[in-house]
């Protein structure tokens, strides 16, 4: 993979094709990481990189719609905000202005090599040509890209979405008004001169430079989320704003592709009548709110809005992260971009010794001598777990006039950050900055809420990972450790734990021999928790007992299913027992809620065989379950499989059931363990596997 000035200029063409054909105003391209579990972003058309800065890495299996698109091949397109907080309130949280816009997967051949965003503006509705123009565009990009796809670039490009016109500066000096153009990223370009008067303010100090940067009146978070808002919706706004000591200013802010034009204008104090005062100014077609005056700035937060939405994005995608590496992961990719780190250590404590779980940036070696020291150490690390109070050190002379001898990187400002959940400290996350910088309070009292939240999702997460490795090993245990010879008739099975959640099922396999005959079992305890390992051990050892009385597969299941009703666990089960005689082929097969077996006959010809069956187990105590006789001539194949194999979120199992009977007729019928494995690739590469599955094939020779 490799970047360089024409694949620039390829992607700045893309974005910009995608802004003009599909009616947006900004375009964005993610490319995948070396090791495609992630989506960075590589290049912006129309739309600061600084508001994205929440987004500028994504796990390819988290649920954001550029993450969705990268996995399934299919556009995502929202329009409606309701339902992008309902879908994504990642997104929702973290870009709370983006009302409109669509994803489409970049790919070739089915390999996807990126996706391709475009916004609308908020209220619009993309017409079926806009959304065929965006595939249109994409599949143009991945046709230019697949022979040698570019790398992500470590700053993503920025790419103008249009030709910026040139303002008639003439006209512009001679109003009375304030006239204002901001570029997207909300820096000054050009002020005319009654905006001087106005913010009494030379153009020399704000050309180039973010208003309320230079402008102290200016720099309530309030302010600056107008100025969000206007970019990401598209939409104007406006706000009065008091330029000491006692001048009132409207500002109306124009917003489009190429940036900002601001209206400054003098107005009446707030709480004068809404005719009395002077407009802000409109413009036809403004949307919602056209021609009214200017609105009120909202009331001043106590942290800036940009470390609040780093804070919002870091809580809800920390709600996500399951186990111990999730929340490890997360953090990780969400603070050090979000606050411009450089360095992250994170250390939990385990019998009263500091350990290193995660970390990122440091020089290799440099932690080592850290690993396992006592939390009485005179380390930061360490004692800001005893503790519980957040040490910043703004330079590294501060950090060595406070701790001499200890050994230091390159950086040069960190933050010591105690994880405290529930009043109990269980360890410490480090910061470090390769430059000094002063720590406001602000920014400080945001890194120690971070502190809070890293701390609950940990503890929580240790918990998690404590459980799962129980239901694992019980799991384990309870799964048959292997499956018995039987002349005339050869069996394999297969079990794979799902990806998400708890990653253990009630899903199980057997094969009982005993009187001539095998009993092949396979059944499905609904849930994905210890619960449901433990009813699948009870039900897995009443089938068992049962069967050996010899008596009929319909009442094996009939008493299995009085047997979970006394158990009473809360759980339903599904289960389908086939009894055959390997000698002659024959056998009665029973089913009780659960998916039906496919057959593979000698001649490569493949069916579902639609039993008759009976209802879940666990449910009505005077179920029947017949029987269905069977043959199984030599050289067929018998697969028998819970539903994990075949269903998929958002698809019927219809379709599932084709794919596998499909796989099934055309894989190699040489050796049943092949053919498992073969049945079974398509699952075993899933990263998004929600539910685990079981698989148990029989073939007589």
């Amino acid at each position: 993979m490799r970047q360089g000035p024409a694949d620039e200029a390829v992607l700045a063409e893309a974005l910009r094709r995608a802004v003009r054909t599909t009616s947006a105003y900004g375009s964005v391209l993610y490319l995948p990481s070396a090791d495609r579990r992630g989506l960075v972003l590589s290049a912006v058309a129309g739309i600061p990189v600084e508001l994205l800065s929440g987004f500028r890495y994504l796990s390819v299996a988290a649920p954001l719609p550029a993450s969705e698109a990268f996995r399934t091949g299919r556009t995502v397109l929202l329009t409606d905000p309701e339902e992008t907080m309902r879908r994504y309130p990642r997104v929702a949280l973290g870009l709370p202005h983006l009302q409109a816009f669509g994803c489409t997967p970049v790919s070739a051949d089915g390999h996807p090599l990126g996706v391709l965003a475009v916004v609308w503006p908020a209220g619009y509705t993309p017409s079926a040509s806009a959304r065929r123009q965006l595939r249109t565009v994409a599949n143009r990009l991945a046709a230019a890209l697949a022979d040698d796809p570019p790398a992500p670039p470590e700053q993503p490009l920025t790419v103008s979405a249009e030709e910026p016109s040139h303002p008639a500066a003439a006209a512009v000096e001679r109003l009375r008004d304030g006239v204002v153009a901001l570029d997207p990223d909300g820096r000054v370009g050009y002020l005319n001169r009654s905006a001087e008067l106005l913010l009494r303010t030379g153009r020399d100090e704000l050309i180039g430079r973010h208003p309320w940067s230079v402008l102290p009146w200016l720099a309530e978070p309030a302010y600056e989320d107008r100025y969000r808002a206007a970019m990401l919706a598209q939409q104007p706004t406006a706000f009065l704003a008091l330029r000491p000591p006692d001048q009132w200013l409207a500002f109306a802010l124009y917003p489009d592709p190429s940036g900002l034009t601001v209206r400054i204008t003098p107005a009446e104090r707030p709480g004068v009548p809404a005719a009395a005062r002077p407009r802000a100014g409109t413009r036809a077609g403004a949307g919602a709110g056209a021609g009214a005056g200017p609105r009120e700035a909202p009331p001043a937060t106590p942290a800036s809005l940009g470390a609040t939405y780093h804070l919002l994005q870091l809580a809800s995608a920390l709600t996500e992260a399951v186990t111990v590496k999730e929340v490890c992961d997360c953090v990780i990719d969400q603070i050090l971009p979000g606050f411009g780190g450089q360095e992250l250590a994170l250390y939990l404590v385990r019998g009263g010794r500091m350990h290193l779980i995660a970390q990122s940036g440091y020089p290799d070696g440099f932690l080592e001598p850290f690993e396992g020291i006592p939390v009485r150490a005179r380390v930061p690390g360490a004692e800001v777990f005893s503790s519980g109070a957040p040490v910043f050190f703004e330079s590294a002379r501060e950090l060595q006039a406070a701790y001499p001898g200890l050994a230091q990187d390159e950086m040069g400002a960190w933050a010591f950050l105690p994880l405290v959940a529930s009043g109990l400290p269980v360890g410490s996350c480090i910061l470090g900055f390769e430059r000094s910088r002063v720590f406001g309070s602000e920014e400080r009292a945001v890194l120690t809420a971070l502190g809070g939240l890293i701390a609950q999702a940990l503890d929580r997460a240790r918990l998690y990972d404590a459980e799962f490795a129980l239901a694992r090993g019980l799991q384990q245990a309870l799964l048959p450790h292997r499956l018995p010879e039987v002349p005339g008739l050869a069996v394999a099975a297969r079990y794979l734990p799902g990806t998400r959640g708890m990653e253990i099922g009630g899903d199980w396999y057997d094969a009982i021999a005993g009187g001539g005959c095998v009993s092949l079992v396979i059944g499905d305890v609904e849930g994905h928790s210890v619960g449901a390992a433990a009813t699948m051990g009870q039900l897995r050892s009443a089938v068992r007992a049962f069967v050996d009385t010899d008596e009929s597969p319909g009442e094996v299941l009939s008493r299995t299913n009085r047997l979970l009703l006394e158990l009473d666990p809360g759980l339903l089960a599904s289960c389908l027992l086939l009894r055959l005689d390997p000698a002659s082929g024959r056998a009665r097969a029973v089913r009780a809620g659960h998916v039906p077996p496919l057959l593979r006959h000698p001649d490569g010809r493949t069916e579902l065989l639609e039993l008759p069956g009976g209802p879940l187990l666990g449910v009505d105590p005077g179920a029947e379950y017949p029987c269905t006789e069977l043959e199984l001539a030599p050289g067929a194949v018998l697969a028998l499989f819970t539903d994990g194999l075949v269903e998929r979120p958002g698809a019927p199992i219809d379709q599932g059931l084709d794919r596998l009977r499909s796989a099934l007729a055309h894989s190699p019928a040489d050796g049943l363990d092949r053919l498992a494995d073969q049945l079974l690739r398509e699952a075993r590469h899933s990263d998004h596997r929600v539910d685990d599955v079981a698989l148990l094939l029989a073939s007589r020779s």
